[in-house]
């Protein structure tokens, strides 16, 4: 199985008027196809850092980001343009990621305008709808705005404007946080549902460590802006080394919304 992913040695600082902030430092990671990473730490622990930088969204003090082996800072930005059909993200906001003013076919549509190979017309449209119906909503929503939505139907049209290209990595920034436990479940499954019949790998961020007991493969644990532990879900969850991987299992809300694993508690 082969790696879509690789962190190296990824560190990301901020001067400010005080010093120094370290926002990530010397972090080192790595994804297979086909699996979940769930990387998981309080607010300030540099996990929106880590997926800005691997979504090349802002640029590294030094390491590297790799995806197919390609390292996404040694890029010209016009290769860069192009890679970026092959890795998109999910953002926390269901509200303020999408365009109020748009219909949702264009929204879900929107990566495609930068492809100059993207299908148009009619392939196009029915693209959308395809892709709106794997989702869990109707293809007639194309026509809708995003303000006659929920917020769990909203994040479905961003979790399908983040599929239209076919990618091979999906990040998921807090994609469940903003919503209510019966949505969180709606989209915890949906997101499996998708890794299992698109064989995306996913690198999911976020704070609360009983969604990632849910679904995630692996888990990354991050405290000011390192990784103190990481390795297989159910060991890192079941027996962790680090007390601050304890801390927060016994911060840990009931969150069994799929069932899946049965720990003990901590």
């Amino acid at each position: 199985m082969a790696d879509i992913l690789q962190v190296k040695n990824l560190s990301r600082h901020f001067e400010l008027g005080q010093g120094v902030v370290r926002a990530l430092d010397d972090v080192s990671l790595t994804l297979r196809e086909g699996r979940i990473l769930g990387v998981v730490g309080e607010s300030g622990s540099g996990k929106s850092t880590l997926a800005k930088l691997v979504m090349a969204l802002d640029r590294p003090t030094s390491g590297q980001v790799l995806i197919d082996g390609r390292d996404l800072f040694a890029m010209t930005p016009r290769e860069l343009r192009r890679a970026r059909r092959h890795f998109q993200m999910v953002f926390q906001d269901p509200y303020g990621s999408l365009d109020p003013r748009q219909s949702v076919g264009r929204i879900v549509a929107e990566p495609l305008y930068l492809d100059p190979e993207a299908p148009r017309g009619a392939a196009r449209r029915r693209l959308v709808a395809d892709l709106l119906e794997d989702v869990g909503l109707a293809a007639a929503d194309a026509d809708r705005f995003p303000h006659e939505f929920s917020g769990g139907q909203r994040q479905r049209i961003a979790i399908a404007r983040a599929l239209i290209t076919r990618p091979r990595l999906l990040v998921a920034d807090e994609a469940t946080s903003a919503l209510d436990l019966t949505v969180q479940k709606q989209i915890l499954e949906l997101i499996l549902k998708l890794r299992d019949e698109h064989g995306i790998s996913v690198l999911f961020i976020t704070h609360n460590i009983g969604v990632v007991d849910e679904i995630c493969d692996e888990v990354a644990v991050m405290q000011d802006g390192r990784l103190v532990e990481t390795g297989p879900a159910r060991q890192v969850l079941d027996e962790p080394r680090q007390d601050y991987t304890r801390k927060l299992l016994a911060a840990e809300p009931t969150l069994n919304v799929i069932g899946r694993r049965n720990r003990a508690p901590v």
